[in-house]
């Protein structure tokens, strides 16, 4: 089975993109939305988290998101050091999770591949990309946080275009340019590429 990351800058859509590879019927692991489990589930993960930011970091045994966001934005450095303890989780859960799937391929959809180092455990890695105009909008719509906030978080994240530069396919998603034709074109690339793989027949 082939192990497919997709990744984008925020904004880009990578979700949507995702979305659709799952009505294809491809398994996608949603790092973000594991990341969020785990710092609510992983016992570990949870002691390692108060010790970082204080018993504020937790109300009724539920991460305390809106505490935990305001103090990483404002400290690059608090930032990483979550990053450094939360990532290495993730990617066992991560690893985890593509041994129990028995499609052609299987995506972890993550932000942060290149950032983290995640290629190294990935066949190829598919880019999502959008008009930065157009990226600002869809944060400034979906998180209901003004311009500057959204610019802040880009500003933490690689930029695109060297981020697309690393990707093996990119998906444009504009809003003019047809998102399903280029997913198909991938997902027919990717299930020629694993039927040639030892023991895929």
């Amino acid at each position: 089975m082939l192990k497919i990351g997709l990744t984008g800058g925020i904004g880009s859509g990578k979700s949507t993109v995702a979305r659709i590879f799952e009505v294809l019927s491809i398994p996608v692991y949603y790092a973000d939305e594991a990341a969020r489990r785990l710092m609510n589930e992983h016992q570990e993960l949870k002691n390692q988290i108060r010790e970082l930011f204080g018993e504020a970091a937790y109300i009724d045994g539920q991460l305390n998101r809106a505490y935990i966001g305001g103090t990483v934005f404002s400290d690059a450095g608090k930032l990483a050091r979550l990053n450094a303890i939360v990532h290495p989780k993730t990617r066992e859960d991560a690893a985890a999770w593509m041994r129990k799937q028995h499609a052609s391929y299987a995506i972890k959809e993550a932000a942060l591949i290149f950032e983290a180092g995640l290629e190294t455990g990935l066949d190829q890695v598919i880019g999502v990309t959008a008009p930065v105009e157009l990226r600002i909008a869809r944060v400034m719509k979906r998180d209901g946080v003004p311009r500057e906030k959204v610019l802040e978080r880009m500003n933490r994240q690689m930029d695109e275009k060297e981020k697309m530069k690393r990707c093996d396919f990119i998906i444009e998603n504009d809003e003019r340019t047809p998102l399903l034709p280029q997913v198909l074109k991938i997902h027919d690339t990717l299930m020629k590429k694993s039927a040639v793989l030892p023991g895929s027949g």
